[in-house]
């Protein structure tokens, strides 16, 4: 008798060791966002002891979001974020590329690594409370200056009262938190770049302004697009860093209040309708903000082929 050779199938078990994650994200994601979206066409809140609703009222919640200051703290989320990302990118390339750059030849590489990321791994209530305590009229850099002579007792820097200082103080921690994890980021992204490309660039004479602008730049630029990314959406998400400095009230004159904490207070409220519906928005305009950039950032056409294949195509219908 021959025995029937038996195959084993293994690709169900690949369907079950994901099946966690798919159940994990359908629970605690996906029904929630759902339902997110559901309340944000109905009037819910509870006013006292009295819950009104659900009733549904359409795109009500909309409307009255568009009428209220929402876009007003729409733009101090923006400022905020731009505050700290643009050093924030700024300086994390700098340092990527003079730490992978083989003819500086820096010491103590891991080391700096090391004191680069340690402010990421610092919760962000801790890095407010820290600001707040320094920053304060009667902190230390107030006695620091007072002792130097730069001001007197009588008139200390209110560093918090102003619009200026209290959005530089959030751009400044958001900038210290995160420079580290983005230039370690964008150091293992110049060093998947190919040493024989630098050698030939050094060789044909470019410099390093060349040598960074055409080559660095260009190869990295994935990496770049998720940095961008990530940083959009938690710059829309802002909500540790000032509601901590600023005891939730975006002081002075709501300058520093972002939309998560508009949308915090529509949750304290139970006014579930209206924070649903600014959910959706966020969620709307973080997806249109993240198409956009990777659409600037994505280059489909690396090799110039498709490019000098629509030259061709344009150069045979001139002939014909």
């Amino acid at each position: 008798m021959k025995q029937k050779n038996k195959k084993v199938n293994y690709s169900k078990w690949g369907y079950i060791f994901i099946l966690p994650f798919f159940l994990t994200f359908f629970i605690f994601s996906f029904i929630p966002l759902v339902d997110t979206i559901r309340y944000s066409f109905f009037q819910y809140f509870r006013s006292g002891l009295k819950w009104i609703g659900p009733n549904f009222v359409g795109l009500e919640n909309y409307k009255s979001l568009l009428q209220s200051d929402m876009l007003r703290y729409a733009g101090n989320t923006f400022i905020l974020w731009i505050i700290g990302f643009v050093p924030q990118i700024v300086i994390s390339l700098l340092l990527a590329s003079w730490f992978v750059d083989a003819r500086l030849k820096i010491k103590g590489q891991q080391f700096f690594k090391v004191v680069i990321y340690m402010p990421n791994l610092i919760m962000a209530s801790a890095f407010a409370m820290l600001f707040f305590a320094l920053f304060s009229l009667k902190g230390p850099i107030n006695s620091i200056l007072i002792s130097w002579g730069v001001i007197t007792e009588t008139t200390p820097i209110d560093f918090m009262g102003t619009a200026l200082g209290t959005r530089s103080l959030v751009g400044v921690m958001n900038f210290l938190m995160w420079f580290g994890n983005t230039t370690i980021m964008l150091m293992a992204a110049i060093m998947g770049i190919s040493p024989d490309i630098f050698e030939a660039s050094e060789i044909d004479g470019c410099n390093s302004f060349q040598r960074f602008f055409r080559i660095t730049l260009p190869l990295i630029r994935p990496i770049l697009a998720y940095t961008l990314i990530t940083s959009i959406i938690g710059g829309l998400q802002m909500f540790d860093v000032p509601q901590i400095l600023t005891n939730g009230a975006g002081s002075p004159n709501r300058t520093s209040y972002t939309l998560i904490m508009f949308l915090n207070d529509h949750l304290k409220s139970k006014n579930y309708g209206m924070a649903g519906a600014l959910s959706v928005y966020l969620f709307v305009v973080s997806g249109i903000l993240c198409y956009i950039t990777y659409k600037i950032t994505n280059d489909d056409d690396p090799d110039g082929s498709k490019a000098a294949a629509r030259k061709r195509k344009k150069m045979e219908r001139r002939m014909k």
